[in-house]
């Protein structure tokens, strides 16, 4: 059956506009022709007007002739020939209401545009409107795959009379020759249904929800009986069968169901405390956790760790010598003397002399030193009020004698002493050099000034506490007249 023939065989009429090209008329009357339909020279009172959209005739043919008394009078652009012979069928009107067009929108999410015009050419050759704005549109066409398709349906879904819709929307009510919108769903946004009973709370419920606090909270001063994750923890347990219980109530029941009922059920719970007396901390408990482990911390360790012998305070120039004045005089050698405890008898570099009945004196003596005593040497060391060595008044030049006779001072006490010779390698290291200097002008053995060094690590520091020992040794220990 030609496709311009409705089931009666009767052809369908056509009106053509009057200021379409010739052409364009002569090749519309052909087609509709060989399809089974006839062409009119007057609107006809069923059947399509074609014409050009957008113009001026149009608009008139529109406001002469369209009429809710001819329903069955349809306004279609003249391209509607030529897709109704493509499609094979007669395009129904489907996008109509009341006798006029259904508004739509085309929104801009349909962002390619030769889709854009198919889609418009399709709405039009339907029988709907696509030039609608999206205020006054009945349906807003969108693409389903982007955010604002989601946005557009929460924009407007209390609004009565719009639809958003898919852009394929239109293809498959095309298909199916009827306008089906997409339908609404009904969600249960919760909560009990009007009529619908509760599950009501059983004293077996009562009493399974007091042995739950007992053996979590047992003492309600401590607190969290009302909290949300007690009775959370509750119900998360529905899956073990000895808590089958559970699942009777939500949590939030549960636990409306002890803050309404708080007095009454403490008491209950109370009853199962004192039958079990659980002690406080217990494993299980709530609100107990494991205490962390303490971290074991490692000890430190020293760098350029020293013997305790070489201690700061049992050094030469130490803080116990710095106070010579704490040692108690010996009886019968007078201040000259001074004991020494005997811890500090055996530090490496210090020699003592002991005089019968007295303790023992400190002299700083190197091994050098000793055998230069034995041989009788000019360096031996004062000892008590025995004669003075060669050095210190044997061998006094004869000016000196001279100056003494007459009644000049001698030398005071803080002046300093005579340096000893003592050699230094050119090829030494320079701290070697100055451990070597201050041992040489201070008159201490090299061994006690490098233990020393050794110690503080600086130069400076070294020198300065080997000056003031010597100055102290000096006062401490001056000749009497």
């Amino acid at each position: 059956m030609p496709i311009f023939q409705d089931a009666n065989g009767f052809a369908v009429k056509f009106f053509i506009q009057k200021d379409l090209p010739e052409d364009v008329q002569a090749e519309l009357c052909e087609t509709i022709t060989s399809l089974g339909g006839r062409v009119e020279t007057k609107v006809p009172r069923q059947g399509y007007i074609l014409v050009q959209s957008g113009t001026n005739e149009e608009e008139r043919l529109r406001l002469c002739w369209t009429s809710a008394e001819r329903p069955e009078r349809f306004f279609v652009p003249y391209t509607y020939v030529e897709a109704c012979k493509i499609a094979g069928m007669l395009l129904k009107q489907i996008f109509v209401e009341d006798g006029a067009p259904i508004p739509m929108h085309i929104h801009q999410s349909i962002a390619n545009v030769n889709a854009r015009s198919a889609l418009s050419q399709r709405i039009m050759h339907s029988g709907g409107d696509p030039t609608a704005s999206a205020q006054s549109a009945r349906v807003i066409l969108a693409d389903p795959n982007t955010d604002v398709f989601q946005h557009l349906i929460k924009l407007y879904q209390g609004v009565p009379d719009k639809h958003i819709e898919s852009y394929l929307w239109v293809k498959k009510c095309v298909e199916k020759s009827v306008v089906v919108y997409t339908p609404l769903v009904y969600k249960n946004p919760g909560g009990r249904r009007p009529g619908e009973e509760r599950t009501q709370f059983t004293e077996e419920d009562e009493q399974n929800l007091a042995n739950w606090i007992a053996a979590k909270i047992p003492y309600k001063e401590t607190g969290g009986r009302t909290g949300n994750r007690l009775y959370q923890q509750l119900c998360e347990l529905n899956g073990d069968p000895e808590y089958a219980w559970v699942s009777r109530h939500t949590w939030q029941s549960w636990r409306e169901r002890y803050k309404k009922n708080a007095v009454r059920l403490d008491g209950l719970i109370a009853g199962i405390v004192a039958q079990k007396k659980p002690v406080p901390g217990e494993q299980g408990q709530y609100g107990y956790v494991r205490q962390a482990e303490e971290k074991q911390k490692k000890p430190r360790k020293k760098k350029n760790q020293t013997p305790s012998y070489l201690d700061d305070d049992f050094l030469v120039g130490g803080s116990k010598f710095e106070g010579m004045g704490g040692f108690p005089p010996v009886e019968g050698l007078g201040e000259m003397v001074m004991q020494v405890p005997e811890e500090m008898q055996e530090i490496p570099g210090l020699i003592y002399e002991s005089t019968p009945g007295a303790g023992p004196s400190m002299v700083s003596q190197t091994p050098a030193e000793e055998e230069m005593d034995e041989e009788g040497s000019e360096w031996a060391v004062r000892v008590g009020n025995s004669p003075p060595p060669m050095w210190g008044g044997g061998k006094r030049s004869a000016s000196t004698e001279a100056e003494n006779a007459s009644g000049s001072k001698r030398p005071k006490p803080n002046e300093p002493s005579p340096t000893r010779d003592i050699s230094i390698p050119g090829d030494m290291h320079v701290l070697d050099q100055g451990i070597h200097e201050i041992a040489n002008e201070f008159r201490f053995t090299v061994e006690e000034v490098q233990a020393y060094y050794d110690r503080c690590g600086e130069m400076g520091r070294t020198r300065t506490r080997f000056q003031q020992m010597r100055e102290m040794l000096s006062t401490r220990f001056a000749d009497e007249e």
